[in-house]
């Protein structure tokens, strides 16, 4: 049961976090949230692909672990098994706040009935013994704003590419060393013929607007298919 409150040094001196992988802790997921200003980032280990969420008109981009729900095969025992965690698994149990008016910047905000926060003396510390915050919230807090920056500008983002008509849906279907079949449907990616007949003036307002790096880098980001079907196969070899 989620338990959010502001974090502060004096009501949570001595909370301590577990920063470990495992399914235990919330890993164990299919895909996670990402947002345009970390795509060239999540590109390099992880396809990217387009969901709107049901009943809703909007997408969201989503960082693609595995094949099935509950799968995550960059999870290695309790190590992630890649350079990069995109910012929406890296920041749990925390999460931004604002005040109840809307106004005033984010707040930390953290879930105390999050499986990370630790109990006795397991976990990183959150503050020193003065009070102050550890290099380890201070990187929390930067990876915080980076993504709470990045969610607020892709409202932006996905007009563009529905102005423009640039997504289409995705269906894909695996066959894996063993015969069996995964089948991923409900996704979108980049329309890449449609991309390539824009105009140059066209693209240049994307890329004046800061839109056509995250759409390359979506792009470029299926080539890591390839290498999440090696995943997949290697788990199943290993029974």
């Amino acid at each position: 049961m989620t338990h959010h409150a502001v974090l502060d040094a004096d009501s949570h001196r001595d909370l301590r976090v577990r920063t470990e992988a495992s399914v235990e802790l919330g890993d164990g997921v299919m895909a996670s949230l990402t947002v345009p200003n970390e795509f060239r980032q999540v590109q390099a280990h992880y396809p990217i692909l387009f969901r709107r969420e049901l009943g809703q008109d909007a997408f969201n981009a989503m960082a693609l672990f595995g094949f099935e729900p509950g799968e995550n095969l960059y999870l290695d025992g309790d190590r992630w098994d890649a350079r990069y965690r995109p910012l929406s698994m890296a920041i749990q149990p925390f999460l931004i706040g604002r005040p109840a008016s809307g106004d005033g910047p984010g707040q930390v905000h953290v879930d105390l009935g999050h499986a990370r926060v630790a109990a006795g003396g397991e976990g990183v510390r959150l503050f020193d013994a003065a009070g102050h915050a550890t290099p380890y919230l201070e990187d929390i807090a930067e990876k915080l704003g980076a993504l709470d920056e990045g969610y607020r500008a892709s409202g932006a983002f996905f007009a563009a590419l529905a102005d423009h008509d640039l997504l289409e849906p995705f269906t894909l279907e695996v066959t894996l060393d063993d015969g069996a079949v995964n089948a991923l449907v409900g996704f979108h990616i980049i329309d890449e013929a449609k991309l390539r007949a824009l105009d140059a003036d066209t693209l240049g307002k994307l890329h004046a607007a800061g839109h056509l790096m995250p759409i390359f880098m979506a792009l470029a980001s299926l080539a890591q298919f390839a290498p999440l079907i090696e995943r997949k196969n290697r788990r199943l070899g290993h029974g």
